[in-house]
Formats: structure tokens, C-alpha cells, sequence
């Protein structure tokens, strides 16, 4: 039953990235560079908790399951979701925080941090999608 909850949450997380990097990241950088930043700051604002959590939660499930089953898809698993916590911190807070600390007068520098910052997102849904499918995997040849 643990590893079907992992499952279900790597998938929640995957299609949670995916749909940024596919729908609103390309819809984002449509609009001009003022409200490409507010929308981008409020995106942030609610996504973040949501996102870190979904990874904390499906890595320790995912670690249960390997103790538990002994799997090492379900350790792959774990490794490629929770991998997406360093990345941010080291790689992609750097960018955040400048998005949020940026100035009506430093405008300018929004829609190349913003592109960045889409192309640093896309790493976490390809682990998130990763992780995903170790899960299945672990799911499939436990049986």
C-alpha cells in the first residue's frame, strides 16, 4: 500500500511541474515584463510549500518502501525526488531570490532571470518524472 501512496504522489508532483513547465511557464513569459513578474511571484508564492513538501513526503515514502521491500526502484525513486531539494537550494534559490528582491527600476532583468529560472524548472519536473517512473517500476516487479 505504501509504495501505491509513493506512486500516486511522485505522479501529483510530476504533473504539478509538468503543467509549469509545459502550460504556464510558455503563458508567463507571453505577457510584458511587470505582470510576467507578479504572476511569476505569486506562482512562487503558492507552489513552493506545495512542491517542497510533495518531494519531502514522496522521498520518505519512497525510503520507507526500500527498507520496508528492500526495492531499489523505490530507492531511485527516492534519490531522484528528494535530488530535487539540493538542486533548488544551491541551484535554483539563487534565481528566486533575485526575482523577489528585483525593483520597478531593475525591470529589465526579470525576463531573462524568469527564462532561467523556466529552464532550472524543467530540471526538477524531469526528476519528478524520473522518480515517477522508478515508482512504477518498483510497483510493476514487486509483483
Amino acid at each position: 500500500m505504501l509504495l501505491l501512496i509513493t506512486l500516486v504522489l511522485a505522479a501529483v508532483f510530476s504533473g504539478a511541474a509538468l503543467l509549469v513547465t509545459v502550460a504556464e511557464q510558455p503563458a508567463r513569459l507571453a505577457l510584458e515584463d511587470a505582470s510576467m513578474l507578479t504572476e511569476w511571484r505569486r506562482s512562487y508564492d503558492r507552489a513552493a510549500p506545495m512542491q517542497g513538501g510533495l518531494a519531502l513526503v514522496t522521498g520518505a515514502a519512497g525510503l520507507g518502501v526500500w527498507w520496508t521491500a528492500g526495492s531499489s526502484w523505490a530507492l531511485a525513486g527516492a534519490v531522484s525526488i528528494l535530488a530535487c531539494w539540493p538542486f533548488v537550494l544551491l541551484v535554483v534559490m539563487p534565481v528566486n531570490r533575485r526575482l523577489k528582491a528585483l525593483t520597478p527600476a531593475e525591470l529589465g532583468e526579470a525576463r531573462p532571470l524568469i527564462v532561467r529560472w523556466g529552464k532550472l524548472h524543467a530540471v526538477r519536473t524531469a526528476l519528478g518524472i524520473a522518480a515517477t517512473v522508478a515508482f512504477a517500476c518498483a510497483s510493476y516487479f514487486s509483483y
